[in-house]
């Protein structure tokens, strides 16, 4: 129950809490997040994030040039027996005469054009979006003063970070960073001295000097990262706060490796400016990465198996094997990323696809092609994903959807028995995969009266979105019987709108 603020109750009110009341709301939204877990975990997700539930960034580097194997190019090129290491020689001489940096030159993305491909991100029903802000290979892709090593000093000579910003915000999109750069530590042989990436002038790119053993040590590397690796870490993340004013930070895996207090400080730095900004703003973290409430939890790869009682958020690529462009790719298909998409939203999750566009700038047809296929049907159904909120249970079928990150190769597409629910006030929507073929009537199993869910007398309408035909329906103890029309819709998925009383 709202408690209202009365002339008594004020009076009533310390001091101190008078003094907060009177202070400026650009001073009081300073202190509005302390650097403590304490505080940190009492910060909610976003409205916007809630009701967007779609959004796409993309794997963009120096990386894309070899278009090798995947992004992790630029570590393994340097290791023997390594996929990338045996291509790396065949094509570009051994790594002591041709190093990551020799790529940045012939990263010139002269095909580049970020009202394109905003304009493309638009189309495919993305409601947030940006760059890989910075990967593990060193690269920053924004016009900085922290790293020399970056996309507007080399190769394209342009800040990819800042013109994106722009471009999205022109079209509507919330824009996003994604920070993977606490990888940096050990990513690279900084210590073979038969590489470049030992030579301390190109330390700006390949990190300081440290052993292979922090990489090995994934949850405590040995040595940890040094104070002044913490140091760069925290001004890049700082810089494209201040610069750029991210609605959503992404933190990939690994960010336990930085000192807690410090993450701590970034963070409700961030939450703080956010305040500054008059804008929500959160980040995303990996399990175990930040005490649960501080951001976002993040499943890469992955779902859940069940309906969360939080916000949580996967992300997934385009390619099953790649998240940058790869010369042989293997892209999944629309039908399969739609899926992945309702089945996420039904159990209170969004989902962050990621997509590959070349070294030149440019999106493979293939990819065009799939976010297209996605944007139209949003641009039909849309209704049943943004702004939905979820139901009393997700769905139901037989196909299996295991929880945890790196699952999603182990899960099926879900079919023509699989249906998922989202809701919207008194508006239930039900999404079905597949339409039966022998038949024109589909049966919701889950929509019986005898389980409760949905009683007798509840639904007063029920339509199918994209078509205008009709429906007749029957609901009883077995499901709710839906009559379909004679002209089906040929579509990625079918959602039906039912009305409740």
């Amino acid at each position: 129950m709202t408690q209202h603020l009365t002339r008594r109750s004020f009076l009533k009110t310390t001091g101190a809490a008078a003094a907060a009341l009177a202070t400026p709301r650009a001073l009081r939204s300073q202190q509005a997040f302390a650097p403590s877990w304490d505080s940190l975990t009492k910060h909610a997700a976003p409205a916007w994030f809630n009701d967007a539930k779609f959004g796409i960034y993309f794997h963009w580097g120096p990386y894309s040039v070899p278009a090798f194997d995947n992004e992790w190019y630029s570590r393994n090129m340097y290791i023997e027996g390594q996929r990338a290491n045996t291509y790396h020689k065949l094509v570009y001489g051994p790594p002591s005469k041709f190093g990551y940096k020799d790529f940045i030159p012939m990263f010139r993305a002269e095909k580049f054009n970020p009202e394109e491909w905003a304009d493309l991100l638009r189309k495919a029903g993305a409601k947030f979006a940006g760059p890989v802000t910075e990967h593990a290979d060193g690269f920053s892709m924004w016009d900085s003063k922290v790293n020399k090593w970056n996309a507007a000093a080399m190769g394209p000579c342009r800040d990819v970070v800042g013109e994106m910003s722009r471009a999205l915000r022109k079209e509507g999109l919330r824009f996003i960073s994604t920070f993977h750069h606490q990888w940096l530590w050990g990513w690279y042989p900084t210590i073979d001295k038969s590489v470049d990436a030992s030579n301390p002038e190109y330390s700006g790119l390949y990190g300081p000097p440290a052993p292979q053993s922090p990489f090995r040590d994934y949850d405590k590397p040995t040595p940890p990262p040094s104070p002044a690796f913490q140091e760069t870490w925290e001004a890049k993340v700082r810089e494209v706060i201040d610069r750029y004013h991210p609605s959503l930070i992404y933190f990939d895996s690994r960010l336990n490796i930085i000192d807690e207090r410090r993450l701590a400080e970034v963070i409700s730095y961030y939450y703080n400016q956010g305040e500054l900004w008059h804008e929500e703003v959160s980040v995303t973290y990996k399990e175990k990465d930040l005490p649960s409430g501080a951001g976002i939890l993040d499943i890469e790869r992955g779902r859940l198996d069940h309906l969360a009682d939080y916000k949580w958020l996967t992300d997934d690529a385009i390619d099953w094997n790649s998240w940058c462009h790869v010369q042989n790719a293997n892209y999944k298909t629309a039908h399969r990323i739609l899926g992945e998409l309702i089945d996420i939203v039904s159990k209170n999750g969004s989902f962050l696809l990621d997509i590959t566009p070349t070294a030149e700038g440019v999106f493979p047809r293939p990819v065009v092609e799939r976010l297209l296929a996605i944007g139209e049907w949003l641009s039909v159904n849309g209704e049943a994903i943004y702004g939905t909120r979820p139901w009393k249970i997700f769905g139901g079928g037989p196909t299996q959807v295991q929880s945890g990150m790196f699952g999603e190769e182990h899960i099926p597409d879900l079919g023509a028995e699989d249906v998922r629910f989202t809701s919207r006030w008194k508006t239930l929507y039900t999404i079905a995969f597949d339409l039966p073929r022998n038949t024109r009537d589909l049966l919701i199993k889950p929509l019986n009266s005898r389980d409760a869910l949905l009683a007798k007398g509840e639904i007063a309408d029920v339509t199918l979105l994209g078509s205008g035909a009709k429906l007749s329906w029957e609901h009883s103890d077995v499901g709710l019987r839906i009559s379909l029309p004679i002209a089906k819709p040929a579509a990625l998925a079918y959602a039906f709108k039912i009305l409740l009383n």
